[in-house]
């Protein structure tokens, strides 16, 4: 299933995309995809459901974040060595673990706004896993029964911020908007094999990356076990898993960073696409 929300800002609404690409409303089943709804049975109460019998809605309509409520938005940095090597980094030994503010979450397709005084801002696409089942302390055989489902995430991040004043990744990571997430959360049994999925992502049409999960350094079970050694992973959370190569930072011979005007659209392979305009804070 292909679940989702949609409506303006703040109001959006529950809603699962059918077999013939149209949106259904949810509203009769939960009163929205988060952790409440994915940790009870509301999955499977809605598999049993005939969703071609649900309200149709405009096509046109906004797409909000495919997971309210977020708990944590957890992201994983350097999580593909060509990646790392082109960001001049040596190969992590252990994941490196940083987080977005929740502030950060936006639609799929809402604008990424460049921090003022930003001068280094980047892009990257990356896999999304959305927790459906509490997880601490477990084994790496367990680890996907705690899956939900996946999605789409932007990891948009402010370079200067993140590497040239002091402290943290986090504050060049989790500034308002730089979290895209969307534009479905695909359940796990849509995804046989989530180190198996090719992402990409381009800037006024160019394409700068185009890599696969495959190239993972650490796979997504090693990810949610480690985790939850530091932390209790509740449903609804987010773990962004890393980027592959072809980020601004990385270009030769010089760097590329985003400016307001431009249009990024990237992708996971069966996860959807998602498409934000730069605009300037």
């Amino acid at each position: 299933m292909k679940l989702l929300r949609y409506g303006p800002i703040g109001f959006e609404k529950p809603g699962v995309l059918d077999a013939d690409g149209i949106i259904r409303d949810l509203s009769g089943i939960t009163s929205d995809i988060d952790g409440r709804f994915l940790a009870g049975d509301g999955l499977a109460q809605l598999k049993a459901a005939d969703i071609t019998r649900l309200p149709a809605v405009d096509a046109g309509v906004r797409l909000g974040a495919c997971v309210a409520n977020i708990g944590k938005f957890v992201c994983i940095g350097l999580n593909y060595a060509d990646h790392a090597a082109e960001s001049n980094m040596p190969i992590p030994e252990e994941p490196v673990v940083f987080s977005k503010w929740l502030s950060a979450v936006v639609g799929p397709n809402d604008d990424v706004r460049i921090p003022r005084g930003a001068e280094k801002t980047d892009w990257e696409v990356e896999l999304g896993v959305v927790i459906g089942k509490t997880a601490s302390y477990i084994d790496e055989e367990q680890a996907l029964e705690h899956v939900a489902g996946y999605c789409v995430i932007n990891d948009v991040s402010e370079r200067a911020y993140q590497i040239e004043r002091g402290g943290t990744w986090d504050k060049g990571k989790g500034c308002d908007t730089f979290g895209p997430t969307g534009p479905w959360l695909v359940t796990r049994d849509e995804v046989p094999d989530p180190h198996k999925l090719r992402l990409w992502l381009e800037v006024d049409g160019k394409r700068y990356q185009d890599g696969s999960t495959e190239t993972m350094i650490f796979s997504v079970p090693s990810i949610i076990a480690y985790l939850s050694r530091f932390m209790t992973l509740h449903p609804g959370d987010v773990i962004s898993t890393g980027t592959p190569p072809g980020v601004g930072m990385g270009q030769k011979p010089h760097p590329v960073y985003l400016r307001a005007g431009q249009t990024m659209r990237l992708g996971v392979e069966g996860l959807g696409v998602q498409q934000q305009r730069v605009v300037s804070a």
